[in-house]
């Protein structure tokens, strides 16, 4: 798999979701300046396709940090109880905090993902059989806890509506003012990129970390804080999106091998790929309505994992 084939199809991709939608749009439209179809196409198509490229992107590189950190191919924020604590943080600033923003929201909703993040690491450390399957299972274990206490209270408080809306992954409402939070992974991402060889290092196990003279806490502390902020930013402008930082790390380790420096930019390639995808076979399967990303996400990821299971099962 080359960077350039990849980039490649995320140009063709990218063209082709900036032109479909339930308005039709063309290139003659936008060069004889009607000015509905240029103020859709640069209200909501364009930042439309930023949020799906860099959500994919985001995604496949929080999984890919969660996966060297934990030495296991399945855990990734949605298997990690992050997504579902950070569910957990939104609830609570709309039952305490209703008139908080959105930038607030996110802020509370990430130190719950990081709280979550840090029980399932604390979790794993107790647990003595770490087989590649049990490790995922136990996230996703913890992870249902959360959400079920998440039901539980938005049902008290009469919000079960309001959280479902909120949480229901989908990119159909992105539109200008009300997505560039998203814009935070594109730091975060430069970042983990930074402290991608010592992910790596870190990824072998803490006594090979601090024999080299790693600060093994440290290190695992930044990596979560990024998984986590990555995981809230994309909750509050998204909404939850499943398996795209389980299946793509995977996908990309096949053939690239396990160094985080040399795969990061073929994760992110194809995470934004993969994405663009899904979000244009939602589009045309229905037109002129639209599938949720989360389904058409959740539908083609778990055909995947279910092959990387198996796979895994079989080794």
């Amino acid at each position: 798999m080359k960077n350039k084939h990849l980039i490649v199809a995320t140009i063709i991709l990218s063209v082709i979701s900036l032109f479909i939608g339930a308005k039709t749009l063309s290139i003659q439209d936008l060069f004889n300046g009607g000015e509905t179809e240029v103020l859709v196409f640069m209200l909501s198509r364009i930042p439309r396709l930023i949020s799906i490229l860099i959500t994919g992107m985001a995604l496949s590189i929080s999984g890919l940090i969660m996966q060297q950190i934990t030495r296991n191919k399945f855990v990734s924020p949605s298997t990690a109880a992050t997504m579902d604590s950070a569910k957990l943080g939104i609830l609570v600033s709309m039952i305490f905090l209703p008139g908080l923003p959105v930038l607030g929201k996110m802020g509370i909703a990430f130190i719950f993902a990081l709280g979550g993040t840090f029980l399932f690491m604390f979790i794993l450390r107790k647990i003595k059989v770490k087989n590649v399957i049990v490790i995922p299972l136990v996230g996703i274990m913890l992870g249902n806890l959360i959400d079920s206490i998440t039901t539980f209270v938005s049902y008290r408080f009469d919000l079960i509506q309001n959280i479902n809306a909120w949480l229901q992954g989908s990119f159909s409402m992105v539109t200008k003012g009300r997505y560039e939070i998203i814009y935070l992974a594109i730091p975060l991402s430069i970042v983990a990129y930074f402290f991608a060889n010592k992910f790596t290092i870190a990824g072998m196990g803490e006594d090979f970390a601090k024999n080299l003279g790693l600060n093994y806490q440290l290190i695992v502390n930044i990596g979560l804080a990024i998984v986590a902020l990555i995981s809230s930013a994309v909750l509050v402008t998204i909404g939850s999106i499943p398996f795209v930082g389980l299946i793509v790390p995977n996908i990309v380790s096949m053939i690239r091998g396990d160094n985080l420096k040399n795969s990061l930019g073929t994760t992110a390639l194809l995470g934004a790929v993969f994405l663009l995808f899904c979000d244009i076979l939602g589009r045309v399967l229905i037109y002129p309505y639209e599938i949720s990303i989360s389904l058409t996400v959740g539908v083609l990821g778990s055909i995947v994992f279910l092959y990387l299971i198996f796979k895994g099962v079989k080794k």
